[in-house]
């Protein structure tokens, strides 16, 4: 090893001046590359040019070697020798060869001419050169990230960053393929690809860890105590004082010159002594108008304790004392209501009186009264109480709306659960809890029929279309259609034909109500057709053009609401889910909405989008009665909680106003189709007839007026109003009770 070596440093010097003359006259002559692949590797230890340039070496010179730097085993310091003879000629003509390899794609000769130079790795090695494997220099080489280049030669050429063809899916297969990818780091002077070995590993490690680089160093060794702390003969250094020691400083004299200057002049002051006595001021004594309590104008005195009385003596009078039926109702009273707060007692004299229980306690409310007392009277503004209450017109300008009782409609035997009138307000049907169906008269309050039905009526309907006689109600799990055959005889006689011209399909959907026609018997009382349910129906109500009507059971999950077509006899569940127990339904007057409240809430559902458009929080505990205006931009719901809220639907999901004129829980509110009025009957047996103007102009809000309070129903069960109607044409307005009546009011 040691001869190979010296041979190859005897041999380099010879061989690179010969390089250098010949690299002009190879530039321009690319030709006799071929020949040169087949050179034997002696030609380097001759010493003779081999016709190979710069250039071409420039591939070898340090971009394909191993990249270690262990020079452990024999292998590695090969690597190395080869590394250092080529590496100052390699990187002179690294600029030819990467345009060479750009240009034509393929490094194949080069790799070859490499394998043809390994041979004698030593042939060029220089005793006075160290192994370095870019001559660039020692610069930064953050220099030159935005060039193709890492620097210069020794000749002053470029040397070229080597082409580094390989994107993120090569590392990612070298690093799920190769086992020492983790250890494989990137050399940034030649790019190459370097493996630490063990030991670097571990080097690495430590220095991570916050330890020594060197293993051997120990950072923990005994420290030789020189200077201890026993009195001994010998000092340790005999070296005479400084002569500053003994001579004041000239720098601190000014210094100290400067402060007592700034302290005579004021500009410092010295901190004095703070007296350790706390300083204390009676809050509630009356102060001159320069104490402290002068700021506050008005002063309020501290409220003063009660003085005793004969009675919180220890040797009361007789009368003071109470007697055992005193003291079992004084014991009886809550604390807030007794006159004195103790028993008075007797004692023979003042040393047997025992100490008081309850001394801290008023200590202590004492100084709450102290502390929460206030300090100064605060002006309060005189308001005048009627300049709080909006301006509101009078009621006698809001006229027409119901005033009195005028008609009273007698013959219902238990409670009047429900109203309807017909469109064009000739006739008036109820139901009640005595099983039956009544026809009235609206004019001479005289019932024209009645109708047994066998059940308990929950709701009455009737169909507000005029070219329809058609009567909806709810009994039991059915929904009962009649013909009353009230009014025009050709009007009865066309909705006869109607129901009858129904052809009925081959085969029958699958639906969740049966339509079922009416016997002969049946027919001659008026009934046509008969809706049967699973459930308890609760409400019935028609849509505007009288084809569809829905009802609500008393059922859980999403069939509490079903629609019904008359004229194909179809029904249909319009919801998948349940929001809560559904109280009561409404269509809306000219748009494809259907208004269903819950118990806390109202929802707002487009029928032909099959989507919830909005959802109205009434702030209700039970929502138990539901209106719609005429116009539709307006919904009032009653609320067993006694409140009426009004919904304005341009302006929010919140209640416009909330009114709570009735004391007991309201059964029913109805809006008038023509009238701004509105209405709302309450368990209290009184009938409360508001003023509703809703405005067209969108900027104002709707006025909402109390004007009239109408009874005449006696209350029964705890019940008194259970519906209300409007008139279709005349301000009035119809009300059925709990007494078994029907009053009108006109």
């Amino acid at each position: 090893m040691a001869g190979s070596r010296g041979t190859g440093r005897t041999a380099a010097p010879s061989v690179r001046p010969e390089k250098r003359r010949s690299e002009p006259e190879l530039e321009p002559e690319p030709e006799p590359e071929p020949p040169l692949l087949c050179t034997s590797p002696l030609s380097h230890s001759t010493g003779s040019d081999s016709g190979v340039s710069d250039s071409e070496e420039s591939v070898f010179s340090g971009l394909e070697d191993s990249g270690s730097d262990s020079s452990e085993d024999d292998d590695e310091g090969n690597e190395e020798g080869e590394d250092g003879a080529l590496s100052d000629e390699g990187h002179s003509g690294m600029e030819k060869t990467t345009e060479e390899q750009v240009q034509d794609g393929s490094p194949g000769p080069r790799t070859e001419v490499a394998s043809a130079r390994i041979g004698d790795e030593y042939a060029e090695d220089s005793s006075d050169e160290e192994d370095i494997r870019n001559t660039v220099g020692n610069v930064p080489l953050e220099w030159y990230d935005n060039f193709p280049h890492v620097g210069y030669d020794l000749d002053g050429r470029r040397i070229y960053k080597p082409l580094r063809t390989r994107d993120e899916l090569d590392q990612f297969l070298d690093k799920m393929d190769d086992p020492d990818y983790w250890r494989t780091v990137q050399d940034p002077m030649t790019g190459q690809d370097l493996r630490l070995t063990d030991e670097q590993v571990a080097l690495v490690r430590r220095l991570q860890s916050g330890q020594f680089g060197d293993m051997g160093f120990n950072p923990y060794e005994p420290a030789v105590d020189f200077f201890s702390g026993d009195v001994m003969i010998h000092p340790v250094t005999n070296r005479p004082a400084d002569k500053r020691s003994f001579i004041p400083s000239l720098v601190e004299k000014e210094k100290v010159s400067r402060m007592v200057h700034a302290i005579k002049m004021g500009w410092i002051q010295p901190h004095r002594p703070r007296d350790p006595t706390p300083s204390f001021y009676d809050l509630w004594a009356q102060e001159d108008p320069n104490a402290v309590l002068g700021r506050h104008k008005m002063h309020v005195p501290a409220p003063k304790l009660a003085l005793p009385g004969h009675a919180e003596s220890y040797n009361p009078p007789p009368e003071y004392l109470l007697s055992e039926e005193e003291r079992l109702v004084w014991e009886q009273q809550e604390p807030g209501e007794r006159k004195l707060s103790f028993l008075p007692r007797k004692f023979p004299s003042l040393r047997a009186v025992p100490a008081y229980g309850r001394f801290i306690q008023e200590r202590f409310e004492r100084c709450l009264d102290l502390y929460l007392c206030p300090r100064q009277r605060k002006m309060r503004v005189n308001v005048d109480p009627e300049d709080l209450i909006p301006k509101l017109p009078r009621p006698r300008d809001l006229q027409p709306f119901p005033t009195c009782q005028a008609l009273v409609y007698r013959g219902h035997s238990d409670l009047v659960r429900c109203l309807s009138v017909s469109p064009g307000g000739q006739w008036l049907v109820s139901g009640s809890d005595d099983g039956s169906l009544r026809f009235w008269e609206v004019a001479t309050a005289r019932c024209v029929r009645t109708v047994p039905v066998g059940g308990v009526v929950k709701s009455v309907a009737w169909n507000p279309s005029p070219a329809v006689c058609l009567v909806a109600a709810a009994v039991e799990d059915s929904v009962l259609l009649l013909n009353p055959a009230l009014g025009d005889r050709l009007v009865a006689g066309s909705t006869d034909q109607l129901l009858s011209a129904f052809v009925p399909p081959e085969e029958p959907p699958l639906q969740p109500a049966r339509w079922l026609e009416a016997s002969e018997e049946e027919r001659q009382v008026g009934l046509r057709l008969r809706v049967c349910h699973s459930k308890p129906v609760t409400q019935v109500t028609w849509h505007g053009r009288g084809d569809y009507l829905a009802v609500v059971l008393a059922t859980q999950g999403h069939t509490q609401v079903l629609i019904h077509q008359l004229s194909r006899r179809r029904s249909q569940s319009p919801f998948r889910r349940s929001h809560g127990q559904v109280q009561r339904v409404a269509f809306h007057p000219a748009r494809p909405f259907l208004l269903v409240a819950s118990q806390r809430s109202v929802r707002l559902y487009h029928l032909l989008r099959q989507e919830l458009t909005k959802k109205l929080m009434p702030n209700c505990k039970w929502v138990s009665s539901l209106a719609v205006h005429p116009a539709g931009d307006n919904v009032i719901c009653g609320s067993y909680d006694s409140k009426l809220v009004w919904f304005d639907l341009d302006l929010s999901t919140k209640p416009y106003r909330m009114l709570r004129h009735h004391k007991k829980a309201l059964r029913a509110v109805a809006f008038h189709p023509q009238y701004p009025l509105f209405a709302s009957g309450s368990d209290d047996g009184s009938v409360i007839v508001c003023h509703g103007m809703v405005y067209n102009d969108l900027l104002q809000n709707p006025l909402l007026v109390p004007v009239k309070v109408l009874k005449g129903h006696a209350l029964t069960r705890d019940l008194g109003v259970l519906d209300v109607v409007f008139h279709p044409t005349q301000p009035w307005v119809f009300s059925s009770g709990a007494d078994g009546t029907i009053r009108l009011f006109t």
